[in-house]
C-alpha cells in the first residue's frame, strides 16, 4: 500500500532537534527523511513550513509569512509542503509574499498555528488568508490541540474554534492537525458536523518505537481517540500523518493501522490526502 505522510516537518526548528536526539531517536536530516520513507513506503510528505528566527524561539513574532522548509537547505523530492502563516506579519507586503509562494508547485496548502499565536481560526487577520486559499483552490491546515510549546496558549488550539470557519468558508477544505488531541471529541464533532473539515492523526504519541508500543498496550491511554473515531463514523474524514521528528515513521504506520478498521486503510492512509490536497497529484 502506498502511503501519504499528511503532517511532517523539515525546518531548522531547535524543538525538532532536540526532540529527535532526546525522545524519538532518529536522524533528523534530509537522509535521514529519506531513508524512513523508502523503507516504509511513504510515497509523499506534506511538510509544515515553518521558520524560527531566534534560537528556540518559536512562536517567534518575527517570522516572515510565508514559512516554508529550511532544513539541510534541501528539499526531498518526496516532500511537498503547506507554507506557514505569522498572523503577526500579513501587512500589505507580506500578503503579496504568500500569493506568490502560492504559485510554486511544491506549495500544496497554507498552515495555521492556532495556539502558537493568540488568534482564533475565527479572527479578522486570518480573512485575507482564506480569500487566497480560496483563490488557489488550496486547503487551510489548522495546529489544534496541545502546543509542543508551554509558551503557546491553549484555548486558541480549541478545535471547536474551527466550526465558525468551516461555516463561513464552505468552499474551503479544512485539515485540523492532530484531531484536536487531547480535545478529540470536540474534534470529532466539528468533523462530523463540516463536510469542508477534515483531521490528520499526527502528533498522538511523542517518542520512539518502544513508547509507541507502550502507550499502544495502555488500557486506557487512547479511549479518548477511538471513542472520537467511533462518535465521528467516517473514517474516510482522515489523513494519516506522522509530525516527523516526533516519531519514527514505521512505527507510527503500525500504531494508525490497528485503530483504524483495515477497509478504511487506503483512504486514510492515502486516498483522503488525494481529496483534501489536490494539487499533489502531480508528485503521484
Amino acid at each position: 500500500m502506498k502511503i501519504i505522510d499528511a503532517h511532517m516537518h523539515f525546518s531548522n526548528i531547535e524543538s525538532f532537534k532536540e526532540t529527535a536526539i532526546e525522545k524519538s531517536k532518529l536522524d533528523y536530516s534530509y537522509d535521514g527523511i529519506v531513508k524512513e520513507y523508502e523503507e516504509s513506503n511513504v510515497v509523499l510528505g506534506i511538510g509544515m513550513g515553518l521558520v524560527e528566527k531566534e534560537k528556540e524561539g518559536f512562536p517567534d513574532p518575527s517570522s516572515p509569512t510565508p514559512m516554508g522548509l529550511d532544513l539541510d537547505q534541501r528539499i526531498p523530492s518526496s516532500v511537498v509542503y503547506c507554507v506557514g502563516v505569522n498572523p503577526y506579519q500579513l501587512q500589505k507586503q507580506d500578503l503579496e509574499e504568500l500569493d506568490k509562494s502560492l504559485h510554486d508547485p511544491k506549495v500544496v496548502g497554507i498552515k495555521i498555528y492556532l495556539g502558537y499565536y493568540p488568534f482564533y481560526a475565527y479572527d479578522e487577520v486570518y480573512q485575507p488568508v482564506y480569500k487566497l486559499a480560496k483563490k488557489y483552490k488550496l486547503p487551510v491546515v489548522f495546529h489544534t490541540g496541545d502546543t509542543y510549546s508551554e509558551r503557546g496558549l491553549l484555548k486558541y488550539a480549541h478545535p471547536l474554534t474551527l466550526d465558525e470557519v468551516a461555516v463561513q468558508h464552505r468552499d474551503i477544505n479544512f485539515m485540523m492537525a492532530h484531531f484536536g488531541d487531547p480535545w478529540t471529541l470536540d474534534g470529532a464533532e466539528v468533523v462530523y458536523k463540516n463536510r469542508n473539515m477534515f483531521a490528520d492523526l499526527s502528533g498522538l504519541i511523542v517518542g520512539t518505537a518502544t513508547d509507541i508500543k507502550r502507550y499502544q498496550d495502555s488500557p486506557r491511554f487512547f479511549n479518548h481517540l477511538k471513542h472520537a473515531l467511533t462518535f465521528t463514523d467516517n473514517y474516510p474524514k482522515f489523513l494519516f500523518g506522522t509530525d516527523w521528528p516526533l516519531v519514527p515513521v514505521q512505527p507510527y504506520i503500525d500504531f494508525v493501522k490497528e485503530i483504524i478498521p483495515k477497509r478504511y486503510h487506503e483512504d486514510v492512509f492515502y486516498n483522503t490526502a488525494l481529496k483534501v490536497f489536490p494539487k499533489i497529484k502531480i508528485y503521484l
